[in-house]
């Protein structure tokens, strides 16, 4: 039997999903488990030992447009799947399994054009992502007798990047920052960054700043003049997840960040503007993590994703959330190492 799981969503998301991959696992120990993401979290879960392989779906290039569906739907089609379990509620997830003909599509019940869906799962909106996508499973088996443990699997050293390779030959123990986001309303102040990382750099440790190449000129703004190792756009996926299983700390906003960290249980302080972990993507299963937000703002949340401009125009759950409230969190959460 072959199996593909689709999950063509943030990076976070993909970390989240990972349990289901032993809980599919669990159910067909025999078969030969395939997952199709994205190209940039393919290497989130390339090493996975339970997967035979991963399939990167390009819905923004090879993939994209009506066309680009049809013709991942046949590259599917080929591959004869026996059956398909699908995280992403799409309209394009839905067409695309749709145009594979695998016999056998479970889906969300809340999914876009979830009448393709053979089976259904039902997401409670108050459960965690964690246990949201182990309920598609649900008409198999109760989500309580998963192992609902993220999966990471980083690359060896020899396989890494040189900016990889450097950061660990560090001798100083590693605090990681992560100030950077998709949405500019889940970014704490790049100031009240700046002072964080500049009382580590006083305390002997090394600092070093993760992100994507969108997040440089954020990074810059954190690290200028200061001795910041600045990796922005400098790593892979693959090569943060070695960084980040090595890290003494992480400071990060609402972002996939906080899920690598939770997946290698490292010492965590995560800060919460616009959005709250009650929507579903707190730190999961993290005891060295801990939450920092301001509480008893009206206007938080504001979005469920956050947002690109605060619609109040006070910037006050990124602003007014001071330094010292995120260094307390982090010596708590250093003293549970």
């Amino acid at each position: 039997m072959r199996i593909l799981i689709v999950q063509t969503s943030y990076l976070g998301d993909t970390i989240l999903s990972t349990p289901v991959i032993a809980a599919v696992r669990q159910l067909y120990p025999q078969a030969k488990l395939w997952m199709m993401t994205t190209p940039a979290a393919t290497g989130l879960v390339a090493r996975d030992p339970l997967l035979e392989g991963v399939i990167a779906f390009d819905k923004r290039q090879q993939a994209a447009g009506l066309i680009g569906l049809v013709r991942m739907g046949r590259y599917l089609r080929g591959m004869q799947f026996d059956r398909v379990y699908a995280l992403q509620r799409s309209y394009r997830t839905a067409l695309t399994l749709l145009a594979s003909g695998i016999p056998h599509r479970t889906g969300f019940q809340n999914a876009k054009l979830s009448f393709i869906y053979h089976a259904k799962g039902i997401r409670t909106p108050s459960d965690h992502d964690v246990l949201r996508n182990l309920s598609l499973l649900m008409g198999e088996a109760p989500v309580s007798e998963f192992d609902t443990r993220l999966r990471l699997f980083p690359p060896p050293i020899e396989e890494l990047g040189p900016a990889a390779k450097g950061i660990l030959k560090q001798d100083k123990p590693l605090v990681l920052l992560v100030p950077g986001s998709a949405w500019a309303t889940k970014m704490w102040y790049w100031k009240h960054y700046r002072t964080v990382a500049g009382h580590f750099i006083d305390q002997g440790y090394t600092v070093a700043l993760l992100g994507g190449p969108a997040d440089r000129v954020v990074n810059q703004q954190v690290a200028q003049n200061l001795q910041i190792i600045d990796l922005a756009g400098e790593t892979s996926v693959a090569d943060a997840m070695a960084i980040v299983q090595n890290a003494r700390l992480m400071i990060c906003n609402d972002s996939m960040a906080l899920h690598m960290a939770s997946a290698f249980r490292i010492p965590c302080v995560a800060v919460f503007c616009a959005t709250c972990p009650s929507f579903g993507f707190g730190p999961w299963q993290n005891p060295r993590a801990v939450v920092v937000e301001k509480q008893g703002l009206a206007c938080k949340p504001c979005a469920r994703h956050g947002g690109h401009t605060c619609p109040t125009g006070t910037r006050a759950c990124m602003e007014s959330l001071l330094p010292e409230e995120i260094l307390a969190a982090a010596n708590k959460v250093l003293t549970l190492s």
